[in-house]
C-alpha cells in the first residue's frame, strides 16, 4: 500500500525530527492533554495534526503562518505576549495543544516571551537548527510541528533553560478556561 504524496512527505519530515509516529495516515504522537478540570492527563497517543498549506493559510493570520509554518521570527519587543503577565496558559495557535503555563514565564530581557519549562516535556519537540550561521535548538509543537521558537541554556532555576517563543505561535488561555 502506498501513502499519498502529502502524507509521505510529512512522514519523512516527522521521521527527520525524531518524533514518534505510527506510520501511514495513522500517525500519532504521545502528549499530555488537559482534562475537563484543567489537569494534565497521563501521556497518551493522539493523532498528529496534518493540514495542507492552503488549509494552514486559511486558519492562520499571515504572521502566524509565516512564523509557525515557515520558521519565521518576530522582531523583539513586538509580539503581544512579550510583556504579558496574566495568569493562564499558552497553547499552540495551530492545534490548541497546551504548551506553557504563565507560572513558568519570566522576563528574559530579550523581547520575546520566555519560559523556563513547558507544561509537559512531551508537548514540545526539538531539533537542531543551524540556520543563519548559528547552532540552536528549535522548539516545535509536538502535535502539529508548528515552529515555536528556540530553547537556550541560559535560563533561570530550576531548569536553567530559556524557551524563547514567538507570540504569533501562541494563543493565551486565561486561568480557569478549558483547553480547546
Amino acid at each position: 500500500m502506498f501513502m499519498k504524496p502529502a502524507f509521505a512527505i510529512l512522514f519523512l519530515a516527522i521521521a527527520c525530527l525524531g518524533l514518534p509516529v505510527n506510520g501511514g495516515t495513522n500517525m500519532t504522537v504521545t502528549v499530555r492533554l488537559l482534562n475537563e478540570q484543567g489537569v494534565l492527563t497521563a501521556p497518551q497517543a493522539v493523532p498528529v495534526v496534518v493540514r495542507t498549506e492552503a488549509e494552514w493559510k486559511q486558519r492562520l493570520t499571515p504572521e502566524q503562518y509565516r512564523v509557525t509554518r515557515r520558521q519565521g521570527t518576530e522582531p523583539p519587543f513586538c509580539g503581544v505576549f512579550h510583556d504579558h503577565k496574566k495568569p493562564g496558559r499558552y497553547d499552540c495557535v495551530c492545534c490548541g495543544l497546551p504548551l506553557f503555563d504563565a507560572s513558568a514565564k519570566f522576563d528574559s530581557g530579550t523581547g520575546w516571551p520566555s519560559f523556563f519549562q513547558p507544561v509537559a516535556p512531551e508537548n514540545v519537540a526539538t531539533r537542531t537548527d543551524q540556520s543563519h550561521g548559528m547552532d540552536r535548538t528549535e522548539i516545535l509543537c509536538a502535535r502539529c510541528h508548528a515552529h515555536l521558537g528556540h530553547v537556550f541554556e541560559d535560563g533561570p532555576k530550576p531548569t536553567g533553560l530559556r524557551y524563547c517563543l514567538n507570540s504569533a505561535s501562541l494563543v493565551f488561555v486565561p486561568s480557569g478556561k478549558p483547553a480547546k
